[in-house]
C-alpha cells in the first residue's frame, strides 16, 4: 500500500495566502514523516478550496522535497489544451526527478461551465479524448520537449464507478481514482469490472476523510465540523450562492445531532475516524482489500497545527519512518 495525503488549500479562516503556503509545508512534513504521496486537488472560482493551479503547487513541493511522489487529484482535463497540459506534466516530472502521478477528472461545477465555456454533456467525452492525447504527447510524440523522466507517467481516471470511465481506464491501462464518498464495495466492484476488461489489477487511488483523536466522539466531532463546511462550500458553487463563512459556534446544534448527520452523508459514512487503535485497524483492513492500493487521507481539521499533530501521530502508529 502507498499512503498519501490529499490537499485542497481549505480556507477556513479567510486567509488564502496562508493556506496555500501551509499546504506546501504539509507536503514537506509528509515526506519527513514517511508518507509515500501527496495529492493536490483542482478547484476554480472557489473562495474556500483555493487551488486553481495544481501544477504550481506540485512544482513548488517538488522543489522542497526529494523522495515523496506528487500527484494531481485531479487535473480537470476538459479545461486544458491537451498539448499544453502534456508539456506541463513533462516539466513537472523533470523538476521532481521523476516523481509525478497524473490524475484526471472531468469537472462540472456551474461556474466552471460558465467561465471555461463548456457544455456539461460533453465533459466525459472531452476527458477521454484529452487524456489519450496527453498520453500520446508524453510517451510517443518526438516533438514534445522536454521529455518526462519516467518512461511512463502513472495515469489515473477519476470515476464514480461509471461503466464508461472504468472501461476507458481498463482499455488504456490507467488506474482508477475514487472520491471520498465511494464505498469499499463500490471500489471492489469497479476493480472486478476492470479486471474483466484488462485482465489485470488496477492501481487504485481511494481518498478518505480522516480524523483521529483520544476518543471516537472527539474524532467524529472534528470530522463533522470540517466536512460539513467543505460540503456546503462545494454545493454553493453550483448555485452562484455566496460561499459560507466558517464559524465553529454555528455547529453546536449540529454536533448534538451528529448521528443523524452521519447517516445522511457518504463522506462521513466512509471516513476513517476514531482513536489511534481504531484508525490503524481500519487502514489495515482497507489495505487487505486491494492489490495495488493508494490510500489518500484528507485530514478533517480546521487548524494547521492540529493537522500536523495528527499526521505525526499517524506516522508513529503505522511506523512509517
Amino acid at each position: 500500500m502507498k499512503l498519501g495525503i490529499f490537499l485542497l488549500c481549505e480556507n477556513f479562516h479567510a486567509n488564502p495566502h496562508a493556506v496555500i503556503h501551509n499546504d506546501i509545508e504539509l507536503g514537506v512534513l509528509a515526506e519527513k514523516l514517511g508518507f509515500d504521496e501527496v495529492w493536490f486537488a483542482e478547484h476554480h472560482f472557489n473562495a474556500f478550496s483555493v487551488i486553481p493551479s495544481p501544477s504550481l503547487m506540485m512544482a513548488t513541493l517538488a522543489a522542497k522535497t526529494s523522495r515523496i511522489r506528487i500527484g494531481s487529484a485531479a487535473f480537470l482535463a476538459p479545461f486544458y489544451h491537451p498539448a499544453r497540459l502534456a508539456e506541463e506534466i513533462a516539466v513537472l516530472d523533470v523538476l521532481s526527478n521523476g516523481r509525478i502521478n497524473a490524475g484526471f477528472a472531468k469537472g462540472g461545477f456551474t461556474l466552471d461551465m460558465e467561465y471555461f465555456e463548456k457544455d456539461s454533456q460533453s465533459l466525459r467525452a472531452e476527458l477521454f479524448e484529452n487524456v489519450e492525447s496527453i498520453d500520446k504527447s508524453l510517451h510517443l510524440h518526438r516533438v514534445l520537449q522536454p521529455k518526462s523522466l519516467q518512461a511512463r507517467i502513472p495515469f489515473y481516471i477519476a470515476t464514480f464507478s461509471t461503466k464508461e470511465s472504468i472501461e476507458y481506464a481498463a482499455a488504456h491501462g490507467y488506474g482508477l481514482m475514487f472520491s471520498q464518498g465511494a464505498t469499499i464495495d463500490e471500489c471492489k466492484a469497479a476493480c472486478e469490472y476492470y479486471r474483466t476488461i484488462a485482465g489485470d489489477e488496477p492501481e487504485v487511488v481511494i481518498t478518505r476523510v480522516f480524523s483521529m483523536a483520544p476518543t471516537a466522539t472527539q474524532a467524529h466531532e472534528e470530522a463533522l465540523i470540517a466536512t460539513d463546511h467543505f460540503v456546503k462550500s462545494m454545493r454553493s458553487l453550483n448555485s452562484h450562492a455566496a460561499q459560507p463563512r466558517f464559524n465553529r459556534a454555528n455547529y453546536e446544534e449540529l454536533l448534538a445531532q451528529r448521528h443523524d448527520f452521519f447517516d445522511a452523508k457518504k463522506f462521513m459514512q466512509n471516513a476513517i475516524i476514531g482513536t489511534k487503535e481504531e484508525v490503524k485497524k481500519e487502514i489495515l483492513k482497507i489495505e487487505k482489500s486491494f492489490a495495488k492500493l493508494h490510500l489518500v487521507l484528507k485530514v478533517a481539521s480546521t487548524h494547521a497545527g492540529k493537522t500536523r499533530k495528527v499526521l505525526r501521530e499517524l506516522s508513529q502508529i503505522l511506523q512509517l519512518q
